[in-house]
């Protein structure tokens, strides 16, 4: 009856149900890492944009003077800025501040990086199309001891919005000279213009030679026909110089005839005898007509002469008037042939003008580079934006940044394993009359013992096998310590509070810290409500601390993890001491086991 009695009390059913509640627990344990992850990371599509970062824009407003005149204000890093910061834009949560601001901000962990846009920035644009085309460059400023992958996202952001916005400035580039090209084809149309008004210009001219070719063959046919005219006519006038001496003497020989005849005549008129002296002087005068009709005879010649003499006159006019008539003929095609040839030199003129002037136009909307600068706008061209990246506190090392989170973690894992090998007090150590404060203190040195070794261990590796350096020595040591003793007193108050079920309750704990701790990558990526509880777990102060330490950064930081872990400890301390009271009046009532 009273064996029934026992197994059927209220305390053998409680630890029953605590053994299955237990057991229910471990098989929940993987499912609980997992469904915290992934609940921790389910938002982390988009929550890129809740990362806190500072943009400071130094850059200059530059005035640029267009081909016709006018002048245009170039902000180029006044565009950036508004690009990044609109409602819709994709990266980073880019607040506006100034460099000092900015700087305080990183130091303290505000933002996880600082873009600057220096004061060149809009020039530095603006050099794509002149003659020393230079990158644009921007800088991303990010910080190791705060998240160790937060300053690769700042970079990938950073990157990916250089190549975007620098696709935007080649995209302008490229239009503008498209739009030079139309420049340079409007120029060319003027030159083509010009080639074709030289053509017709040269054209004209031809015909202009051919006419004025035709008419000097007709003045030269006219020239030689008045010659032979005036030739002609010469002569002919040469033999009307003859025939007038000759009727000349042919006049005076009558006369002379008819002075001696005529008082012969009269006496024979009269008719008085005449005198011998007469009778001769008869003879001879007969004889002179005689040789005067002879002369007559020839007189035949001299008319025929004279026929010839004026004929040939007669024929050097008309020659002399047809060579005149091709002269005025051969003027008249001369004085065209002039015209022509006078408009086309002006049209071959204007056309030479237009070519030069297209040509010339052209040639100054191409410009010309040397193969240097050439090979360097080209580059410029294709990727205009350049992203500097420095990092303060830079772990160079990917094991070093690792260890951040694994050394805290290890810690943690090597005081759960501590408590499933010690029991946290024993049925004598219970039964003595030492009181609570020495009870507990007795199993904590001997827990401390593993965890401080542990730590040693850990350190070790941190300086021997991840190159950590010796300088850091004091720091990591001093601090592993605390965190060993911290996580050792947590565990004890879990093991004297919860029996082994503590042990369970600590994987839980684990699985939400891994989640929650921003370690590897900013807290911003995670679920709101693991943001919330982040700044409550002991593994946060851990990491932070020993990011700080590694890193080199801000010893504030470290000062505070260390405080915390501290108030951590002596807090798990504290209320291990009351529950070692509890544990202790409940072994003395029989409520529960002394081996819990």
């Amino acid at each position: 009856m009273s064996q029934l009695a026992l197994t059927t009390n209220p305390p053998a059913r409680r630890r029953q149900w605590l053994r299955w509640g237990a057991l229910g627990a471990v098989v929940l344990v993987p499912l609980a890492f997992a469904g915290l992850f992934v609940g921790a990371l389910s938002g982390s599509d988009n929550a890129l944009e809740n990362i806190p970062a500072a943009i400071v824009n130094e850059d200059s407003l530059v005035t640029t003077t267009a081909a016709d005149g006018t002048e245009q204000n170039v902000f180029a890093g006044r565009q950036l800025v508004t690009e990044l910061t609109a409602s819709d834009a994709e990266g980073f949560d880019w607040k506006i501040t100034n460099a000092d601001d900015a700087e305080e901000a990183l130091a303290n962990g505000e933002v996880y990086a600082i873009l600057t846009v220096p004061s060149n920035f809009s020039k530095s644009i603006l050099s794509i199309s002149g003659d020393d085309p230079v990158k644009a460059d921007i800088a991303i400023r990010t910080d190791d001891a705060h998240s160790y992958l937060g300053g690769a996202v700042a970079e990938q952001v950073g990157s990916t919005m250089a190549a975007t916005f620098g696709n935007a400035i080649t995209a302008q580039y490229i239009t503008g000279l498209y739009s030079g090209l139309g420049d340079v084809g409007k120029a060319l149309q003027t030159a083509a213009d010009g080639a074709g008004e030289l053509a017709d210009g040269a054209e004209g001219l031809t015909d202009g030679i051919g006419s004025y070719s035709e008419g000097v063959d007709k003045y030269t046919g006219g020239v030689d026909s008045l010659a032979g005219g005036l030739g002609t006519l010469n002569t002919g006038a040469a033999g009307l110089d003859k025939l007038t001496a000759g009727a000349r003497q042919y006049t005076s020989g009558i006369s002379q005839l008819y002075a001696i005849i005529q008082p012969i005549n009269a006496k024979i008129q009269a008719g008085t005898p005449l005198t011998p002296t007469e009778v001769y002087t008869l003879n001879l005068a007969t004889q002179g007509l005689q040789g005067v009709s002879a002369q007559g005879a020839s007189g035949k010649k001299f008319v025929a002469g004279v026929g010839t003499a004026v004929y040939g006159i007669q024929g050097g006019i008309s020659k002399s008037a047809s060579g005149a008539a091709q002269i005025s003929g051969g003027s008249a095609a001369l004085r065209s042939g002039a015209t022509q040839l006078e408009s086309g030199a002006a049209k071959l003129a204007d056309g030479a003008g237009e070519l030069s002037t297209g040509l010339a136009d052209g040639a100054e909307a191409v410009p010309v580079f040397d193969e240097d600068t050439s090979k360097t706008a080209a580059e410029v061209a294709s990727d205009p934006v350049a992203v500097d990246v420095t990092t303060d506190n830079a772990v160079t090392d990917v094991g070093q940044g690792i260890a951040t989170f694994f050394v805290p973690l290890g810690l943690w894992i090597g005081a759960l394993a501590v408590f499933l090998v010690l029991r946290p007090t024993t049925n004598r150590l219970l039964a003595s009359t030492a009181n609570n404060g020495r009870l507990v203190l007795a199993s904590l040195v001997r827990a401390g013992i593993v965890t401080v070794a542990q730590a040693l261990l850990l350190v070790v590796l941190l300086h021997v096998s991840l190159g950590v350096s010796w300088s850091l020595l004091p720091a990591t040591l001093g601090f592993s310590l605390l965190m060993a003793l911290a996580f050792t007193a947590f565990h004890y108050l879990l093991t004297i509070g919860f029996g082994r079920a503590g042990l369970v309750i600590s994987l839980f704990l684990l699985a939400i810290q891994i989640t929650s701790t921003g370690s590897f990558y900013p807290i911003e990526l995670l679920a709101k409500p693991f943001q919330v509880i982040s700044p409550f777990l002991p593994l946060s102060y851990g990491v932070s601390g020993m990011q700080g330490i590694i890193s080199g950064g801000d010893t504030g930081s470290v000062i505070l993890a260390a405080v915390a872990l501290f108030a951590f400890g002596a807090g798990s301390v504290a209320v291990a001491l009351f529950a070692m009271r509890r544990t202790r009046r409940a072994v003395s009532l029989g409520l529960v086991p002394v081996t819990a």
